[in-house]
């Protein structure tokens, strides 16, 4: 399984949307109750599971791009 996308720009903004989500999501939960959790599965989409399932996807979207990058060169 993949976690990394085409664009590393792509991947930074799923992930900002997914932790922006997460924060509103239990944030939200303190003041308006369950009606914020939707929000929770948000997150886990953009995410593409957990901060962890992100983090590696970061890696691999860097490394593809620079993989792409050095067979261009050669």
């Amino acid at each position: 399984m993949t976690f990394g996308n085409q664009s590393i720009l792509i991947h930074l903004v799923r992930g900002a949307l997914g932790f922006g989500s997460l924060v509103f999501a239990l944030k939200g939960y303190e003041v308006i109750g369950w009606p914020a959790l939707p929000l929770m599965g948000i997150s886990v989409w953009m995410l593409k599971g957990c901060p962890i399932c992100w983090s590696i996807g970061l890696v691999e979207s860097v490394t593809l791009k620079f993989l792409k990058r050095s067979e261009q060169i050669g």
